[in-house]
């Protein structure tokens, strides 16, 4: 299977807080959540649709798996949505070394070595492993080279706080442009996939 992401980042790369601030969020100074909400048009929301429904997997970090549980898993309203369909019908994977017992039907707990249990994923016949969310997953699994392809919905705000996609020091990617399209609404969807390293230019001694 083709590892996969879909995020919603802001400009300044923050990925934190997309649907809105929870109490953790608040208790840690975060107050800008809610920044996605209604951000992209019908023509993205169809989009982010059509991608869930044709992921053949789904593998989560613990916090999104436990958000996305709480609601696609547990909402009947949510359940029946085409987005929901999809998540509980697929096999889902949840990475977390605290989590113990998935209450998500079809949940399988990764824990032990990640990126051997990742490798042996991609390795079986499929279409698409899909991560949505999950920064803190997808950081790891770009500094383990694991990603086939990243699809960024950009959402045109500057947050100025809030944990962002993107280290501040963290393994240099260059990547190659796959599709792109802004919407309506100025929100952007971008689709990348990994090519290596960057190429930088040699220091000119002499300029120095």
């Amino acid at each position: 299977m083709k590892l996969t992401t879909m995020t919603q980042i802001t400009i300044d790369g923050v990925v934190q807080g997309n649907g809105g601030a929870s109490a953790q969020d608040r208790g840690s100074g975060f107050d800008r959540g809610g920044w996605a909400k209604g951000a992209g048009d019908d023509g993205t929301r169809a989009l982010i649709t059509a991608t869930y429904q044709r992921a053949d997997a789904f593998l989560f970090g613990r916090r999104t798996y436990e958000l996305f549980a709480g609601s696609w898993g547990a909402i009947e309203q949510m359940r029946t949505d085409p987005i929901g369909v999809a998540l509980n019908q697929a096999p889902k994977y949840v990475a977390s070394s605290t989590l113990t017992e998935p209450r998500w039907a079809d949940t399988t707990l990764l824990s032990d070595d990640l990126a051997a249990a990742v490798g042996e994923l991609k390795a079986k016949p499929g279409g698409e492993l899909q991560v949505h969310g999950s920064g803190t997953l997808v950081r790891w699994l770009l500094a383990h080279e694991l990603v086939d392809e990243m699809t960024l919905i950009i959402v045109p705000v500057i947050l100025g706080q809030g944990a962002r996609l993107f280290p501040a020091a963290g393994p240099d990617i260059a990547l190659d442009l796959v599709d792109s399209r802004p919407d309506s609404n100025g929100v952007m969807v971008a689709v990348y996939r990994p090519a290596g390293r960057p190429r930088y230019a040699p220091v000119d001694l002499d300029a120095l």
